[in-house]
């Protein structure tokens, strides 16, 4: 049996930049070592599986995987899978796509241009906070001096959905000077439920940007990541805790992936709402690369 395949760029201004994603479609026939297998093959971050073109309970059923595992939610196959239902599957202009996966059902909103969709923005769950960590360990991991880690700030593991250690950084000189000390960061994580490092600063290849951020997860086999939308959402709920900018709220341009030759764009929106919830929405844009049929 046939499959479709479609390959889009995700958080990219420009073809070939922002991170890639392979989506299959009607994949109610495959069984999840087979969508492992897929996976496998792509050898992307993550692939994506559209089980059915059929809505279930307001929303379409996805499964994510990344070349080693199934994985509850991921931020760039999110706004993919999205773009690939309302162009492929829905054909029209809606104002929202329902993904259901693992966490829960994720919402996807869809801006338009020209009558094609243009930013998209996910609302993630509701974040966690962890547990905070020793910064002179985390330098270790990230082969970095001590004095490099801006201690105004914690480091400290926030989720999403999926956790993330968060280190804030004082500049790019110290974020391009990251590369991870293989027995630093095992000891790191051994005891962590974050397996994934985010580094970050508040300067920037491009002017017009805010934050500058780095995600590397060897232990899943991925040395860097161009674009992180998972990643930069547990960073937005971290930055409006912290009062980083010294407010309850925050509307960045987020850039990514300039030191692995993808530069990518994400944006965040994050404010505390009555409570001190913090809700977060990460957007950006998805460029079709390719499409055909997976036998």
């Amino acid at each position: 049996m046939a499959y479709s395949f479609y390959q889009v760029d995700v958080f990219a201004e420009t073809r070939y930049a922002g991170n890639q994603l392979a989506v299959i479609r009607n994949a109610a026939g495959l069984s999840a070592t087979e969508m492992q297998k897929i996976a496998c093959e792509m050898n992307f971050s993550e692939t994506t599986f559209i089980i059915s073109d059929e809505e279930n309970k307001g929303g379409f059923d996805v499964r994510i995987f990344s070349p080693d595992e199934e994985l509850p939610f991921a931020g760039h196959p999110t706004l993919g899978t999205a773009f690939i239902i309302q162009q492929f599957i829905i054909g029209s202009e809606v104002p929202q796509v329902n993904l259901n996966m693992e966490v829960g059902q994720i919402p996807v909103e869809f801006n338009y241009s020209g009558g094609k969709p243009d930013i998209l923005w996910m609302k993630q769950i509701a974040p966690r906070f962890g547990r905070t960590f020793d910064p002179n360990s985390v330098a270790r991991s990230l082969s970095i001096e001590d004095d490099l880690i801006d201690r105004r700030f914690p480091v400290q593991e926030v989720s999403t959905g999926l956790p993330f250690i968060i280190v804030p950084l004082t500049s790019l000189e110290a974020v391009r000077g990251c590369s991870i000390d293989r027995v630093g960061y095992l000891r790191l994580i051994d005891q962590a439920e974050a397996k994934s490092i985010l580094v970050f600063c508040p300067e920037t290849y491009k002017p017009e940007n805010d934050i500058n951020t780095r995600m590397f997860d060897d232990y899943h086999g991925i040395a860097e990541d161009p674009a992180t939308g998972s990643a930069n959402g547990c960073l937005a709920a971290y930055l409006v805790k912290n009062r980083y900018y010294g407010k309850a709220e925050l509307d960045l341009r987020v850039e990514q992936g300039y030191e692995i030759g993808r530069p990518s764009l994400l944006l965040l929106k994050a404010k505390e709402e009555e409570g001190g919830a913090i809700s977060v929405q990460v957007g950006g844009k998805v460029i079709m690369v390719a499409r055909g049929e997976l036998v």
